[in-house]
C-alpha cells in the first residue's frame, strides 16, 4: 500500500476504553515493557475527565485496528505564558511507521487544541518520555522540549 493510500484509509477518532489493550501493546513495542496499570490510570483520568478540561485523547485506526495514539492537554504553566498544547504521549505501531499516522494524530490534536483554547493555543510542545525526532516535530508544527 502506498503512503498516500495508507493515509486515506486512516481514521483519527476519540480514544475509547476499548483501545486500552492496543495502547498497552504499542507502548510496549517502543519501551520493551507492558504497563497495563499505568495506562489504566491514564485512561481513567482522560476518559473520565470533564469535557471542559481541554484534554485530547486520540487514536488512529487503519483496517479496523488501532495503529497509533496521542494524549495531551492545553496548559499555560508560567506567569503570562500563552496557552499551548502539551502532548505527553504519542506512539505509532512500528508496522505502520512512515505512513503519516503520527502526523495525522498531531494535526488533529493541534486543531482540537486551538478549538478548545478558542484560538489561543498557537503552539504545541511535545512532553513525553520518548519524544519524536526534531525533524518530525518540526514537520508536525510542534516544539520539542
Amino acid at each position: 500500500m502506498t503512503a498516500e493510500a495508507a493515509r486515506d484509509a486512516l481514521q483519527v477518532r476519540e480514544l475509547r476504553e476499548a483501545d486500552l489493550e492496543a495502547v498497552v501493546r504499542i507502548d510496549a513495542q517502543h519501551t520493551g515493557e507492558r504497563k497495563p496499570e499505568y495506562w489504566g490510570r491514564v485512561f481513567a483520568d482522560f476518559l473520565g475527565a470533564d469535557p471542559d478540561a481541554r484534554r485530547v485523547g486520540l487514536s488512529a485506526e487503519a483496517e479496523g485496528a488501532l495503529v497509533g495514539y496521542l494524549l495531551g492537554e492545553i496548559r499555560a504553566f508560567e506567569f503570562g505564558s500563552e496557552a499551548c498544547g502539551w502532548i505527553f504521549a504519542v506512539a505509532v505501531d512500528p508496522d505502520h511507521s512512515r505512513r503519516s499516522v503520527g502526523s495525522a494524530l498531531l494535526g488533529e490534536a493541534r486543531r482540537r487544541f486551538r478549538a478548545a483554547a478558542r484560538g489561543s493555543a498557537t503552539s504545541s510542545r511535545c512532553v513525553c518520555a520518548r519524544p519524536p525526532s526534531p525533524a518530525f516535530a518540526s514537520e508536525a508544527g510542534t516544539t520539542p522540549r
